[in-house]
């Protein structure tokens, strides 16, 4: 039998501490639910008795119907000088209606005598008392022992008094927190064996990343004997942020052989990852462990022809378990492996014996050389692969593009596009304007093809990035611009480089159309022109 590993998730609490991070009742809801699915134990929403929206939010929580998480909340032990029964902080707890509740207090003799301006003795009545009162009113109480083991290296005797008194009041869990994210793995494992011998309550440890070990002291804690851990998702919280539960859950269960979440649930981890990401409006790292995009993804041609035998010759666990998938780039230090892998991926067939995977291989290499970078525009990729193996028909040709810019008196910028295409055999000229020269672009460039291809208009840009190649040419420097289209189901990215930014976006909207309509042959109704529209020239404004 697996020793269960309790999972405590503090993201809607100290996570929104992390600088940039902001969260709305409705968001801390949306995550909530998404934490119930992966499967973590424990939800604290927040401190009732600091903010409205901490009490919206626990007066709401009652009615998600959670599966396997217990909201809780969050406060302080009561203030010196009041009883517990006194203190509005443990009263706002109560009036919340959680059923768990994590408080925290001094285990630093420092912290007591002059952050607390208080004596030692009064500071163990404080934890004491404030663990009896919520224990007596029904509640499941976790007791986080705040700065423990800055508090345990100065004053050992003292520290351990702290968590004793927790203990005897009844709290059914003793967290030991490492507040300032100063401790080494060896402190962490020596300090927490101790205290599991000596303390008859299971025991937590709540771990900051100061030092970057948040991760590690968590899995040396339960090393130890700890069978809760606190933490968030993606590591958010002050200053350097809390322990990342992305990472501590799939250590503990995958390499450890404990049980944290479900086996099927843990399939849930990166959706969850880049869930909090996007409610949060940050970009998640591409090279975050487990989760991120690039934790499975492939470049070097002998690497990819390694895992082409067997996955684990480059991959510490199947992507597949953790809910992400294996990618592999294309690049200038590809190889034909790479090309077959990339091939397979879009059901294209290719011959390894054929004498014309290299010729495109090297074409990819010369094209990396110029600026291009197709590990983040595999649509332009596949263009670039399919056109090499002449599967592309190319359904329209460009015949010229001109983009013109005016600033009137009132100083308002107007900016207007011509785009002259062959489609099918027909001219078709077209004129739009927009808020800038690529979007004048993209107007007129649909406005063209629209007219044969009505589907175009489900397909809108999601997203444009322009990344200078060389800062030392200043404004005459190659630019790489990468553009992400949607249709609202699918995401696709192309690319275009050039010295001159308008073409290079030029470039990147001709593979995003012309991707849609090779992808969407299916569903696209080719309607043509009427005579009337070809005697004018589709002249259009």
């Amino acid at each position: 039998m697996k020793t269960q590993i309790s999972i405590y998730d503090t993201t809607l609490r100290d996570g929104t501490q992390g600088e940039g991070v902001s969260l709305s009742v409705d968001d801390k809801l949306k995550i909530a639910k998404k934490l119930d699915t992966l499967g973590v134990h424990y939800i604290e929403g927040g401190w009732p008795g600091s903010n409205p929206k901490d009490m919206e939010f626990f007066i709401r929580a009652k009615e998600l119907n959670l599966q396997s998480a217990k909201i809780t909340a969050f406060g302080s032990t009561r203030r010196f000088g009041v009883t517990a029964e006194q203190d509005d902080n443990l009263r706002m707890i109560l009036e919340s209606g959680v059923k768990a509740v994590a408080i925290f207090g001094k285990s630093w003799d420092f912290h007591v005598t002059e952050a607390l301006g208080t004596t030692l003795e009064e500071n163990l009545s404080m934890i004491s008392d404030s663990v009896r009162f919520l224990k007596e009113n029904g509640l499941e109480v976790i007791y986080d022992a705040e700065h423990f083991f800055d508090g345990y290296k100065h004053n050992p005797e003292y520290a351990f008094a702290t968590i004793q008194k927790a203990a005897q009041a009844g709290a059914d869990w003793v967290a030991l927190c490492d507040t300032n994210g100063g401790s080494l793995p060896s402190d962490i494992l020596r300090v927490v064996t101790r205290v599991c011998r000596d303390l008859n309550v299971p025991i937590g440890i709540h771990c900051h990343n100061d030092g970057e070990l948040a991760v590690a002291n968590s899995l040396s804690a339960v090393t130890a004997g700890a069978t809760q851990v606190q933490g968030t998702i993606n590591g958010f919280g002050e200053r350097c942020g809390n322990a990342n539960l992305v990472s501590v859950i799939p250590n503990l269960q995958l390499k450890m052989d404990y049980a944290c979440v479900p086996e099927e649930q843990l399939k849930n981890l990166t959706n969850t990852s880049r869930y909090v990401y996007e409610i949060a409006n940050i970009n998640p790292p591409n090279s975050q462990p487990f989760v991120g995009i690039s934790a499975f993804a492939h470049k070097g041609g002998m690497h990819v022809s390694a895992i082409l035998k067997s996955a684990e010759t480059y991959e510490h666990i199947q992507p597949e378990v953790v809910g992400n998938s294996r990618r592999v780039l294309v690049s200038e230090l590809s190889g034909q492996s790479n090309l077959l892998f990339k091939a397979q991926q879009m059901n294209i067939e290719l011959d390894k014996s054929n004498p014309e995977n290299r010729k495109i291989i090297q074409h990819i290499k010369e094209m990396e050389h110029q600026g291009y970078q197709y590990e983040g525009a595999e649509a332009s990729f596949e263009l670039l692969l399919r056109r090499g193996l002449g599967e592309l028909e190319e359904i329209f040709t460009v015949e010229s593009f001109k983009v013109m810019m005016e600033r009137h008196g009132d100083h308002h910028i107007s900016t207007e596009a011509t785009v002259k295409l062959n489609v099918q055999g027909q001219i078709v000229h077209t004129v739009a304007e927009g808020n800038g020269p690529v979007n004048a672009l993209d107007n007129a460039l649909r406005k063209a093809l629209e007219s044969f291809f009505p589907a175009i208009r489900e397909m809108y840009l999601a997203d444009y990035k322009v990344r200078v190649l060389s800062e030392q040419d200043a404004t005459a420097s190659k630019v790489r611009v990468l553009i992400e289209s949607t249709d609202g189901k699918d995401n696709w990215s192309t690319v275009g480089v050039s010295a001159n930014v308008i073409e290079a976006s030029w470039e990147a909207l001709l593979d995003s159309m012309r991707y849609a309509l090779m992808t969407r042959s299916d569903e696209i109704v080719v309607t043509g022109l009427n005579d009337e529209q070809e005697r004018q020239g589709i002249l259009n404004h």
